[in-house]
């Protein structure tokens, strides 16, 4: 798997001391999406402890700044802040997941169905290019940029809504399973990557047409394929660990 985080040692640049708020605002911000790929690609086991000597190490920072980023992926769901001791990655259970994958297909078929009735040319235009982006890396096996154009369609698709409670209730939820969803895809006896592209495409074809009700329906089965792919992945021995090539 493909981290943004280098092995060695390539500090990230801090802002210059006549830098002010947006310098520091940007520095966070690559701070917390360096961590928060680390932790969802799965460099950290499921329940283990965050490394943060390690991890301000390769990041070049002091602990202060990468606390901070701890505390935001908290608020996501995918750390735990234990009290004195550190913060260890969220482990969920086949029955959290079940749950939380459900709540996702009901908001994502909603989303879809209210996009269809609010998207303009521009925004499917935008969303056609995420997939191309995304086809590329799933035809170059890179699943870091896959995943991540993946989850900027969804997150484009629940935009378009128009919905500013659905979009809140969904940025909460998906925080919590992002990092399931992205090692679902490693699920081997379903050969789910392959399956979400598919369904991907489909998802873009009614999406063109504004089909709601059929986007709806896709999105609602998308979403319940992924949970079967991230429940077999977790059931998975562990000597048949995922391989990203």
């Amino acid at each position: 798997m493909k981290s943004t985080i280098p092995d060695t040692g390539v500090p990230i640049t801090p802002p210059s001391l006549n830098g002010g708020d947006r310098q520091e605002a940007s520095l966070h911000g690559e701070i917390l999406l360096r961590l928060r790929d680390y932790v969802v690609e799965g460099n950290i086991p499921e329940g283990g402890r965050v490394p943060e000597r390690q991890l301000c190490e390769m990041l070049g920072i002091s602990r202060t700044p990468l606390r901070e980023a701890l505390k935001v992926l908290a608020a996501e769901g995918l750390i735990e802040l234990l009290p004195n001791r550190g913060a260890r990655v969220r482990q969920l259970s086949q029955r959290d997941l079940e749950e939380l994958f459900d709540v996702m297909a009901g908001l994502e078929s909603l989303a879809g169905r209210l996009a269809c009735e609010a998207i303009t040319d521009a925004e499917i235009t935008a969303i056609e290019q995420l997939h191309y982006e995304m086809y590329g890396s799933y035809l170059h096996r890179d699943m870091h940029g896959y995943f991540q154009a993946n989850q900027r369609i969804h997150e484009s698709i629940v935009a378009a809504a128009r919905n500013e409670t659905l979009k809140a209730a969904y940025a909460n939820f998906a925080g919590r399973i992002r990092r399931v969803r992205y090692s679902a895809n490693f699920a081997r006896k379903r050969q789910r990557w392959a399956e979400a592209m598919r369904e991907h495409e489909a998802i873009l074809d009614a999406l063109r047409r504004r089909a709601a009700s059929e986007l709806s329906d896709i999105l609602f089965q998308h979403l319940r394929n992924k949970r079967a792919a991230a429940i077999e992945h977790l059931t998975e021995p562990r000597e048949d660990a995922p391989v990203s090539s």
